[in-house]
């Protein structure tokens, strides 16, 4: 099939390069003319565990190209998706200014019939907008589709070519035949793609979404309990975990939920239900917590030396909101570095893909390490943002040399209680046993 994606960030990029690898001839669009140039030459702008591979491979095979020029990239497409941001404006309302501007430009270009696919994460009642958009400016036959997206940052493309299931919000006939074609090497081990309408699909995403930002949020309050109480958060979490009706996911405890999508879309539901006259309760107080959560380790550092941080040299390993992504969108970490920051602490960091994404958005504020035993240097304290799987299983002696003192604060509970306690460090995680 032809296909055309408006859009070439994180969803646009795994979408166009997983489309193509099944066969598929796609044209992504973007606005940016130097990104689209360095993609053109075979340089990929996101960092995604194995997407680079695909991404050339299709380019080579000339079944994925870039171009500015949307008519060109929409004349022959069958079905055209719009993967565009959906940021949150000032009253957390997502802001559909992208979708729908993309969805006028289409409109004056389109001779034929299309599909017209929201990708985007969007509030209900977005199709019927755009549906609205392509009525005003053209006669030709189109429909409007809801196909959210459910990738993972940091196994995207396993995501994408193995869904759970994949989401269809559409009433057309005709839209159903093609976007069953299209998705069909995707499921071929039986994982379903559930056709709905066009709200219920806008819907599922958020629901989804708020619901595991939800249970994160439950652990980690349990966790806090836990410390109030005496408890061991990991016990816990066995316990309730092993009852499949609660499942084993998404009940780690840390210090909040971050990225390019929980915090707007749990906020843009909220907002969207205020704007029904519904008072979405549970999400303000999952909205509440989560904000506190994010400096808890703050909080930790700051009893620990009884309010006076000015003067002291932290540590940070971490900047990503989660492994295996450079995303640093509402990431934990960056709240964690205003917070010492303001107290007057010193701060060197880490991270093995986050770097150059946090110097671009605050420059010097902190001090640059080249890797993790670097950035303990003269440290009086470790403080852990980000579970990479390189930070697991450190050379503990090799730290004891770098750091003035053996304290670590551990906002992902990654090492084992009694090593710790073996190894003569205070210690200090989440919902569980301090040592000290």
């Amino acid at each position: 099939m032809k296909i055309a994606v408006i859009g070439t960030g994180y969803v646009g990029l795994v979408t166009g390069t997983c489309l193509a690898e099944t066969g598929n001839t796609v044209i992504c669009v973007d606005i940016n003319e130097a990104k689209v140039l360095k993609m053109q030459q075979g340089i990929i702008p996101i960092y995604e565990p194995g997407l680079d591979v695909l991404f050339l491979r299709n380019i080579e095979q000339k079944r994925l190209t870039f171009t500015i020029d949307l008519a060109h990239a929409i004349k022959d497409a069958q079905i055209i998706f719009m993967a565009l941001p959906t940021p949150p404006g000032g009253d957390g309302a997502a802001d559909l200014s992208y979708i729908l501007g993309a969805a006028k430009d289409i409109s004056k270009l389109v001779t034929s019939y299309k599909v017209i696919v929201n990708k985007s994460t969007v509030p209900v009642g977005t199709a019927d907008l755009v549906s609205a958009v392509f009525a005003e400016n053209t006669d030709v036959e189109i429909d409007v589709v809801s196909n959210p997206e459910f990738l993972r940052e940091g196994v995207a493309v396993d995501d994408f070519m193995k869904p759970d299931r994949v989401v269809i919000g559409t009433r057309s006939e005709r839209a159903q035949k093609l976007m069953a074609e299209l998705y069909g090497p995707y499921v071929r081990q039986g994982n379903p793609i559930l056709f709905m309408d066009e709200k219920s699909s806008e819907l599922t995403k958020y629901a989804a979404n708020s619901f595991l930002a939800t249970k994160i949020t439950f652990m980690n309050e349990i966790a806090n309990l836990c410390e109030k109480v005496g408890a061991d958060v990991d016990a816990v979490r066995r316990g309730i975990g092993s009852d499949d009706r609660i499942g084993k996911r998404f009940l780690f405890p840390g210090i909040g939920y971050g990225g390019s999508c929980f915090p707007k879309d749990v906020q843009a539901l909220a907002k969207s239900a205020e704007e029904h006259q519904y008072d979405f309760q549970i999400l303000k107080a999952v909205m509440e917590i989560n904000e506190r959560q994010k400096t808890v380790l703050v909080d930790k550092v700051s009893t620990y030396y009884k309010d006076d941080l000015k003067g002291k040299h932290f540590a940070l390993w971490g900047l990503a909101f989660k492994p295996e992504t450079d995303d640093i969108r509402e990431a934990p970490a960056l709240y964690i570095i205003d917070a010492l920051v303001s107290k007057g602490a010193t701060v060197t960091v880490f991270d093995p893909e986050g770097m150059e994404n946090v110097k671009n958005l605050i420059g010097d504020k902190v001090n640059y390490a080249s890797n993790q035993y670097e950035a303990l240097s003269g440290a009086d304290a470790l403080l852990i943002a980000t579970e990479w799987s390189v930070f697991r299983n450190p050379d503990f002696e090799l730290m004891e040399t770098s750091l003035k003192h053996k304290v670590v604060f551990d906002g992902r509970n990654l090492y084992d209680l009694q090593k710790m306690i073996d190894l003569g460090y205070y210690y200090n995680s989440i919902g569980r046993k301090l040592i000290d």
